[in-house]
């Protein structure tokens, strides 16, 4: 109840109500109601479409479908109510086919399944980890857009910006003699996972994508910036699409999208009160 009679007359003088109509404010408190299991991953089949160009990783030897069996575990603890992929959002009804056809013990009966349907991180683990979940779909929330690469490199190099096109190539280079280095070192499934969704490499990728590409060409060449809206379009998107589809009774859900997706949804995560983050490293060294 207010303390003080000048202002107490004048809310009730302007409101015209009564004293014991004013209810006293609660202390507004930010409480995270969700709590996403983020899971940045590389493309278990490669296809070679990214930027940085890696070895590939044998995701169907035995210590990897071991890996994947002892995740899945984990992940059943966690106990996600959904599960999100990098699956094109409107193409729902294939993938809820695709795992229909997984639940029923058939999917990988198929001999003449491509490297994409057979390796791909969503048929290797999200659909274990669904079907350990005992739930009925995943949901696809993948949204094109143009990533105008070359465009971008031709403006530098147009524009004589060999320092940033230095700092850009070796970037990449680095990630890229890193990221092989460890498949060579026999590096489990895990630690490529730890590696992609350690802090240093979400900023290195936030940094790629959302700074360095505003810098290039003249001033009155926007191809950099382009790249980083559509970049930045891409995930929003694929982050209203998981919350539109979080209902008040999904308390934890689980997003298993490419690595430099996961720290753009970080960077979004991180400004919403109402999601809590929870990485994959926290859940299997429990």
């Amino acid at each position: 109840m207010m303390k003080n009679p000048i202002m107490l007359s004048l809310v009730l003088l302007i409101f015209g109500c009564k004293e014991q109509d004013i209810i006293p404010a609660k202390t507004i408190e930010s409480v995270n109601s969700k709590e996403v299991l983020l899971v940045g991953t590389f493309h278990y089949n490669n296809p070679g479409a990214d930027v940085a160009k890696t070895k590939s990783f044998d995701i169907l030897n035995e210590k990897s479908q071991l890996e994947l069996k002892e995740i899945s575990v984990s992940i059943k603890k966690y106990n996600p109510t959904k599960i999100f992929v990098e699956w094109p959002y409107n193409e729902q009804k294939e993938l809820d086919s695709l795992y229909q056809l997984y639940t029923s013990g058939n999917y990988f009966e198929n001999d003449s399944l491509s490297d994409f349907y057979l390796k791909n991180e969503i048929f290797q683990l999200a659909f274990r980890a669904a079907k350990e979940n005992n739930l009925t779909t995943l949901y696809g929330i993948d949204y094109s857009t143009s990533f105008p690469f070359g465009d971008v490199m031709a403006a530098i190099e147009q524009n004589n910006q060999s320092e940033l096109k230095a700092q850009i190539e070796n970037g990449i280079s680095k990630f890229t003699a890193e990221f092989d280095d460890k498949i060579d070192s026999g590096a489990s499934l895990k630690e490529l996972t730890y590696y992609l969704n350690s802090p240093e490499m979400r900023s290195f990728s936030n940094n790629f994508h959302n700074n360095l590409m505003l810098m290039a060409g003249k001033p009155n060449d926007f191809s950099g910036p382009l790249l980083t809206a559509e970049w930045f379009k891409r995930n929003l998107y694929m982050w209203s699409l998981t919350q539109k589809n979080t209902g008040p009774s999904d308390e934890r859900i689980m997003v298993l999208v490419g690595a430099s997706h996961a720290a753009m949804f970080e960077l979004f995560i991180r400004e919403n009160e109402d999601w809590e983050i929870k990485e994959l490293k926290e859940l299997m060294e429990k």
